[in-house]
């Protein structure tokens, strides 16, 4: 199999299928090119996403101005996304973020409170008898500080952006292609992708968003300079019949005062198997995963029982509640840059582009992530001075 596109993108993943949807809406003759989600993990040989769950934290703060436009101009766009698509993502279930009380050595609730007050976030300061009264299956340590964000936050489901970014993207014409992409290159004044079936595919710009597995050897015209990082996170089982005292639960940032404690949790969600689950994640330490054999043997392993267990016992104390019996774990991947936000930009092939480095904050703000790069493939540049970020990628 072979064909010419005007665009194709790499990586049917959260900024892959949003950067296709607006490539798409603006021109014809884009493909987007990349594997489903795979039925069996453990078994799996080819690549994988970080977007195989059913909650992530969305929020309008954030202590980096670049990083919270990226956010709110994807949150304004949530409900065209979901009206057009039909497809529901988001839970707008507020988010509550808690730390020490100012006044001692950590300034992480004096930071949440700046970032709020500058861009004119709407938030409720709460303190120890108000985080009680309100979030009464939270257990927080004595003087303790709350900032609750109640609108335009929450969790979106990871799985249902990409299908409803997918969706549009087939309906503006996209030609979506179940496939791995080996390799990318220039050749004869076109960019030609290669893909584990065999085929060759031509295109005058492909925009390559593949996540983590970015760094795979001789994917790009030059490697990009990207660390992965392995992930654990946690599940914690709650019978449908408990879900009452559970209610109304946002989701949640945690900075306790041991920070290496730190911790980001979610309410209980269904997921596919139709049982709920809470989920939390916050690993202790770093493990760098270094090559795409790496990534693929890291998703197979489906964590590491030392990042479960103290995940687990974080949740001894912080919601006393749950049943720590019933938990189950699972990896996932962290892609970080250099410059701590999203690369986004051409390699040595004015016709190969990148697009990559969610750095651990991106899910809530793959829309627009996605937008910067359909604007790169379709002006040569991304040219938004709303942002003082440079996100022209770093290269080894």
């Amino acid at each position: 199999m072979s064909g010419h596109f005007k665009y194709i993108v790499v990586g049917r993943g959260m900024m892959g299928a949003a950067a296709a949807r607006h490539l798409a809406e603006k021109v014809d003759g884009v493909a987007l090119i990349g594997p489903g989600e795979p039925a069996d993990i453990t078994s799996h040989q080819g690549v994988f996403a970080s977007h195989y769950d059913e909650a992530r934290i969305t929020r309008t703060i954030d202590g980096d101005a670049d990083w919270a436009l990226l956010a709110n101009r994807s949150i304004a766009r949530y409900a065209d996304i979901t009206a057009r698509s039909g497809v529901e993502f988001y839970a707008p279930v507020g988010c509550l973020i808690v730390g020490p009380g100012r006044g001692g050595d950590n300034p992480f609730i004096g930071n949440v409170l700046k970032a709020a007050e500058r861009l004119g976030v709407s938030t409720e300061l709460m303190n120890d008898e108000s985080l009680r009264n309100d979030f009464p299956y939270f257990s927080f340590e004595p003087g303790s500080e709350g900032v609750f964000e109640k609108d335009n936050a929450g969790y979106v489901n990871p799985r249902a952006l990409v299908k409803a970014q997918s969706v549009l993207a087939d309906k503006a014409g996209v030609t979506l292609i179940d496939d791995v992409v080996v390799s990318t290159r220039e050749e004869a004044g076109r960019a030609i992708v290669e893909t584990a079936s065999g085929a060759v595919y031509a295109a005058d710009r492909v925009l390559v968003a593949a996540g983590g597995f970015s760094i795979t050897k001789d994917f790009l015209p030059q490697p990009v300079a990207l660390n992965v990082y392995a992930r654990t996170v946690a599940f914690f089982e709650i019978d449908e019949a408990d879900l009452e005292q559970y209610a109304g639960m946002p989701s949640l940032i945690y900075e306790p005062r041991d920070t290496t404690k730190h911790i980001y949790l979610l309410p209980p969600v269904r997921y596919p198997d139709g049982k709920f689950y809470l989920k939390i994640g916050g690993d202790p330490d770093d493990k760098l995963v270094g090559s795409d054999p790496e990534i693929r043997a890291w998703f197979r392993s489906g964590g590491r029982e030392s990042a479960r267990d103290h995940l687990s016992d974080i949740v001894a104390t912080l919601v006393p509640s749950i049943d720590r019996s019933r938990i189950s774990m699972a990896a996932c991947v962290v892609s970080k840059t250099p410059g701590g936000y999203p690369a986004i930009g051409f390699t040595t092939s004015p016709r190969i582009a990148v697009l990559t480095g969610g750095n651990g904050t991106a899910a809530k703000s793959s829309d627009e992530i996605g937008r910067l790069g359909a604007a790169l493939l379709l002006d040569g540049k991304i040219g938004d001075g709303a942002y003082a970020a440079d996100f022209k990628p770093a290269f080894l």
